[in-house]
């Protein structure tokens, strides 16, 4: 599990064989099965998690029992409700395991003791909180803007492995879409 960070850090920044090992003893390797919950809403999210295998969801249920999906997290994605560990509220979320995962999990404490520490590792999660906080306003924006056919045309080029790993009803909520509508858009794209 920790080669993948490993791995995922090295790509990012530039960090010493001793620091990546220091990093790593701050994480601890978990393992979820599918429909397993890491966070359930009115909860206080007290870690983040690193995917190392599997896939995950964080998702939002309305008052009428709809779920709609913020995001997937796939292998070497981060998922946790930042703002929940961060301020100690309650989150507004829900995290999932869509298949059997492998994560490393890190609390707040430990992961501000490893910023005093590392200050690289520091920066680069910085620069990932930034990269994640545009990719939302890109989604939010294509959410309020697109049609349902550009939407489905969107995540086929730019995120693939979501319909190839997750069952097309949380692709739907995802897309803020109808099952029908999205099977309905499939049976076009298939008779193009």
């Amino acid at each position: 599990m920790y080669s993948v960070l490993k791995n995922y850090i090295n790509s990012r920044i530039q960090i010493s064989e001793t620091d990546l090992n220091l990093i790593s003893e701050y994480f601890l390797p978990i393992k979820v099965k599918k429909k397993q919950f890491l966070l359930r809403e009115g909860e206080i999210c007290k870690h983040l998690w690193f995917v190392s295998k599997g896939c995950l969801r964080m998702f939002k249920e309305d008052r009428k029992g709809h779920e709609h999906i913020l995001l997937f997290a796939f292998e070497e994605y981060w998922v946790g409700d930042r703002e929940s560990v961060v301020s100690d509220k309650p989150s507004d979320y829900h995290v999932e395991a869509i298949e059997d995962s492998e994560l490393l999990q890190i609390s707040k404490e430990k992961l501000n003791d490893l910023y005093q520490q590392i200050p690289s590792f520091r920066e680069m999660h910085i620069a990932l909180q930034q990269r994640s906080f545009n990719k939302l306003q890109e989604r939010m924006q294509k959410t309020l803007s697109f049609s349902a056919e550009e939407k489905y045309a969107d995540i086929m080029n730019h995120q693939p492995e979501i319909l190839h790993r997750v069952p097309l009803s949380m692709v739907a909520s995802y897309l803020g879409i109808s099952r029908e509508t999205l099977s309905r858009i499939r049976a076009n794209q298939l008779k193009r």
